[in-house]
């Protein structure tokens, strides 16, 4: 089962969709529609950006900022690299990281992966589900994390405790109301934790 694209739902499509090209240089990846759905803290999910240097994450990190964006956890370096956190103007959390911390090669704005992290309440009941559907384990570290395999999948799909997850985005973990998401992918189904599932397929430009 892959998954092919993510839809947003915002506000204004139209400025959310000029944002994530100048921002990040995504277009087929990310769609968005318009949608009123009510929505308060933490939805309960983050996308990130895997990139292969320090440089890379600068230029991302900061043509997001140019466009609107709001710093959740300013660039830095860690024990695992460098990266930061930010806020999209439409609400959603965006980690652009690399695991290296010098620049080995000539500035580039390429995207290695764009991985969607699901906050999920139990990633052990998850996993189980998401196998059920046909996903395969690519990695998995107890009850904390899992990563499907993406071979061929557009976005790559994580599990994470949602907590954590909270965490490590620099926001509190309490959220109500609608992910404001939905996962272009091979079926249409609902997991445990509310993120729903449309074919791909059946989009449109």
């Amino acid at each position: 089962m892959n998954i092919e694209s993510v839809t947003l739902d915002v506000d204004d499509p139209a400025a959310a969709k000029r944002f994530y090209v100048k921002a990040f240089d995504l277009e087929s990846q990310i769609r968005v529609r318009a949608s009123e759905a009510p929505t308060s803290g933490f939805r309960g999910y983050t996308l990130s950006l895997t990139v292969s240097q320090p440089s890379t994450v600068d230029s991302l990190i900061g043509s997001a900022l140019d466009e609107g964006a709001t710093t959740l956890k300013p660039v830095s370096k860690s024990f695992w690299g460098y990266g930061g956190v930010v806020r999209a103007p439409d609400g959603a959390i965006w980690k652009v990281a690399t695991s290296a911390k010098k620049d080995t090669g000539p500035a580039t704005r390429r995207i290695d992966q764009l991985v969607l992290l699901l906050g999920v309440e139990d990633v052990a009941a998850s996993k189980r589900f998401y196998v059920d559907q046909g996903l395969v384990v690519g990695k998995s570290f107890g009850r904390m994390y899992v990563e499907f395999a993406a071979e061929a999948s557009a976005v790559k799909l994580a599990l994470y405790r949602r907590r954590a997850l909270a965490k490590d985005a620099g926001v509190a973990p309490d959220g109500t109301g609608s992910h404001r998401l939905t996962i272009d992918g091979s079926g249409s189904f609902t997991d445990p934790d509310g993120f729903a599932w449309q074919p791909a397929t059946a989009l449109t430009s």
